[in-house]
């Protein structure tokens, strides 16, 4: 029996070792994954739909209401002189909520993969996909793969390629770098409201209008609404956040200095942002008392969550100011 010669054989074995990458490449981790992953279209949609559930009420729909407000006052808001029929309107909503729920399943999908991620999930929201097990890290990344250019094109479709492009940079810069984990997590999500914002504003009011310097400075100030006001979410969160040392505002300055920093400046904005629009002194009234209720639950310390739906809910208020404007003036 002829010998095999030394260099022949390790020229098999890592011919045979690089074929063994190339399959472990291509190959699903099933160690890490419970259930096979072929599902009913039913559950599928059942899967998608838990990703994103709690930022629905809250970031979806809130974002698509400044949109939809913002066209409802165009003339204020762009150079186009008369805003759209309300047909056209309804029309363009389907598309508004779209843009904003497919970008936000990016960021779930990215954020919720990751190890300190699921770890806070276990903590803060047990009932998510990956905490129950329901689909695995490997097959939440390949769903990136697919969604990302989808949701790429389906924005360039609606003219808005450019904001879902730095929203998923941004997304990129808070989960796989870590930016939210940082100090500057809030400026990172300020910036991404400013482009969510930005987006609804040019699907709602038609991609022929163009937005006005006076539109950017309001959504501008969204985004100063953002920075010094949105710590309210993190408030609920904090075992969890101190559980994977993300560096919050609760967790940086204390849960009492940063109850009274986010009361004292939701106050701020209510005023600021009447001003901002030269309301009435009724007109004030709406985004003042929609504030004191949010700070009353803020420095109270004993209803977070519902702080957290009422400050979305006071973020509609000041949307709907210029639509206030357009409208009684």
């Amino acid at each position: 029996m002829q010998k095999e010669s030394p260099g022949r054989v390790d020229q098999t074995r890592l011919t045979s070792s690089r074929s063994e990458d190339i399959h472990h490449l291509f190959t699903p981790h099933h160690a890490a994954m419970s259930p096979p992953e072929a599902m009913s279209l039913s559950t599928l949609l059942h899967l998608i739909w838990h990703f994103t559930e709690s930022n629905v009420p809250t970031f979806v729909l809130p974002n698509s209401a400044f949109g939809l407000l913002a066209a409802l006052a165009a003339p204020l808001l762009t150079n186009c002189s008369e805003r759209p029929s309300s047909q056209i309107l309804l029309g363009r909503t389907p598309r508004v909520v779209f843009f904003n729920w497919a970008n936000v399943f990016v960021f779930d999908l990215a954020n919720q993969r990751l190890p300190e991620s699921r770890l806070e999930d276990r903590l803060n929201k047990p009932w998510r996909p990956l905490p129950t097990g329901r689909i695995s890290p490997e097959t939440t990344r390949r769903w990136m793969l697919v969604t990302i250019p989808f949701v790429l094109c389906v924005s360039a479709i609606l003219g808005v390629a450019t904001e879902s492009a730095f929203i998923i940079i941004l997304t990129w810069l808070y989960n796989d770098l870590h930016g939210g984990d940082e100090i500057i997590r809030d400026g990172i999500i300020a910036c991404g409201y400013a482009l969510y914002l930005t987006g609804s504003m040019r699907i709602a009011c038609g991609l022929d209008c163009h937005i006005s310097e006076h539109g950017y400075r309001w959504i501008a100030m969204m985004s100063g609404i953002i920075v010094t006001t949105m710590q309210v979410q993190d408030l609920k969160d904090q075992i969890g956040d101190r559980t994977r040392g993300r560096k919050t505002l609760p967790l940086v300055l204390g849960d009492t200095v940063s109850r009274w920093t986010i009361a004292g400046f939701t106050l701020f904005w209510s005023i600021l942002c009447s001003y901002f629009w030269r309301m009435s002194l009724w007109g004030y009234a709406l985004p003042m008392l929609t504030g004191i209720g949010v700070a009353f639950d803020v420095v109270s310390g004993s209803h977070d969550a519902r702080a957290w739906r009422c400050w979305c809910a006071w973020q509609v208020v000041v949307y709907a100011l210029p639509w206030f404007v357009s409208t009684h003036y």
